[in-house]
This record gives structure tokens, sequence and C-alpha cells, in this order.
């Protein structure tokens, strides 16, 4: 692999590892809901882009940015989009429900090629066929298992998989570290706005439980900023294939934290729709580095013919 590439997968890998520790951080934030916890994310994520834009002098960058229809816009509907998945998320894991949280991310690789159906135009090939169809088998299996649909996982598939589409459409035209900025000052003003709401109702636990849980929530800045920074810069130098590879190491990890630290239960039919799912991911996989080795090989005759 080249330098570009190199760096891509370890960006990658630092990104969907620490996502997939996450768990034991809004753990440890408890009584912290759901709410208060995003809301903290950002407003202390904002903090940690303005340092960050200001020691790499990147303000002209990011003036840059928000002047760009091309680049506001998009990065407008990924800030919408992070935000819903951060709130359906830590909603999972803080109400025990951080195995079907997981199972988000384990479907997200089939909305990916959903999407290149729907949106792309693209057609699939028999083995994204069979994937497809194994992945709507394997949530009817759990629709049935949890008596209704699982939409946590739907939601957190849906949600970043079209988070991922948007920043690779846009991310040849912005650094990372300017698009997590400009996604944090959208969310901003909202974020701030439910802080206060909180403070004045009584309903925060920022000021009210200790030095420690306060300065546990400030680290949310940093604990949400650098997975994103490492994403954005992980997206911008490989290709769909190789982050699609990457991203199953986020939900393993979630799903042994479930299981193993969380202690959440699995039911036999829930064991046979997760297996449905896996069988799906393997199709897509095999599929997946099929096609990047043909496309590899016919470079290299076409290299070779020039």
């Amino acid at each position: 692999m080249d330098k570009e590439t190199t760096a891509g997968v370890l960006f990658g890998m630092g990104a969907y590892g620490l996502w997939g520790l996450l768990p034991l951080y809004f753990v440890a934030l408890a009584p912290a809901g759901a709410v208060e916890i995003v809301a903290n994310r950002v407003v202390w994520s904002l903090v940690f882009c303005v340092l960050l834009v200001t020691v790499t002098r990147s303000w002209r960058v990011l003036g840059a940015a928000f002047r760009n229809r091309t680049v506001i816009g998009p990065l407008g509907i990924a800030a919408l989009l992070i935000a819903v998945n951060w709130l359906t998320y830590t909603y999972g894991v803080t109400t025990g429900h951080a195995v079907e949280a997981s199972l988000g991310y384990f479907i997200n690789p089939l909305v990916s090629v959903l999407l290149g159906v729907f949106v792309l135009k693209e057609k699939l090939r028999p083995l994204q066929w069979a994937a497809v169809g194994i992945g709507f088998v394997a949530v009817g299996v759990l629709t049935v298992s949890y008596g209704k649909l699982p939409w946590i996982a739907l939601t957190l598939a849906f949600s970043f998989g079209l988070y991922g589409f948007v920043k690779k459409r846009v991310g040849p035209r912005v650094d990372a570290a300017t698009s997590l900025t400009v996604e944090t000052i959208v969310l901003t003003p909202l974020a701030a706005a439910t802080m206060v709401f909180l403070g004045v109702t009584g309903a925060e636990s920022l000021t009210t439980n200790g030095a420690g849980h306060f300065w546990l929530l400030v680290a949310s800045g940093v604990i949400t900023a650098v997975p994103l920074l490492f994403f954005g810069a992980s997206a911008r130098r490989l290709p769909m294939t190789t982050i699609g590879l990457l991203q199953y190491l986020a939900p393993v990890l979630q799903f042994i934290l479930a299981l193993v630290v969380l202690k959440e239960t699995m039911t036999t039919d829930r064991w046979i729709g997760f297996g449905f799912v896996w069988l799906a991911l393997l199709l897509l996989t095999v599929d997946m580095l099929r096609t990047a080795r043909k496309n590899s090989v016919s470079r290299k005759l076409a290299r070779a013919a020039a």
C-alpha cells in the first residue's frame, strides 16, 4: 500500500475502534440521558474544533467552506444525519439496547448497497443480491424476536449510511477538520439551547453530580471529535470497499461489550437473526474482495498494454 492508503487504513481503524468502545463511556456518564449527552457532545466538540482550527490556522479555509454552496449544503445535511445517529445510539446504549445498537452498524453495509441501487443507479452483482435478500430475512426474524421492528438498529443503519454517503461525495472538496467544524457549528445553536433548557428545568446533570462527572461530560468534545476526524481523513483516502471492510470493527466491539460488560441477553431467535446478518456480511465481503481483485488485475493489464 502507498502512504495515503496506509494512513487511510490506520485512520479508519482508529475511528471504528473508538466508536466500538463508546458504550463504556456512555455508561460512565450516568445519570445523564441521551439528549443531555448529545447536546454536550456537540457544544464541547465546537470548543475542540475552534482550538484545532486556530492551531492549524485554518480560519480562511473554514470561511471558504461556508461560502461554497456545494460544500455547506451537503455538510448541513450530514450534520443533521449524524445528530440523529448520535441520539439514537446513545438512547440505545443507555436504555439497555446496546445489542440492537450494534446490529444497526452490522446492517449498515447493506444500506450502503441499497444506496448504490436507488441513488447511484448501480446494478447489483449476484452476491450482493443474495446479501440484500438475506438481510431482509434477518430483519424479519429479528422483528418477530423483538415483537416490533428493530427501529434502533434500522435508524442507526440508515442515518450513518447516508452520513457516510454524503461525506464521501463532499470529501474531495474539504478536509476532515473543516468538515467536522462546519457540522458542529450547524448543530451548536440547538445543542446549546437544549443545555440551557435542561439547566433551567433542573433536568441537567452537568453541574449537579460532582467534578468527575462534569469533566467526563466536557471530555465528550474530544471523544466525539477525534473519531469523526479520523473517519473523515479515512473516507478521503480510501475507496468505499476498504471502508466497508473496516466498519465491521465497531459493531463487533459493541456487540462484545454489550454481552460481556453490559450483560445484555441474547435469545435463540436473536442469535438466528444475527446469524443471517453475519452471513449477508460474509457474502458482501467476498463480493467486495473479488471485485477489488478483478479491478486491480484490469488496471495492471491496462497499464501493461499502454
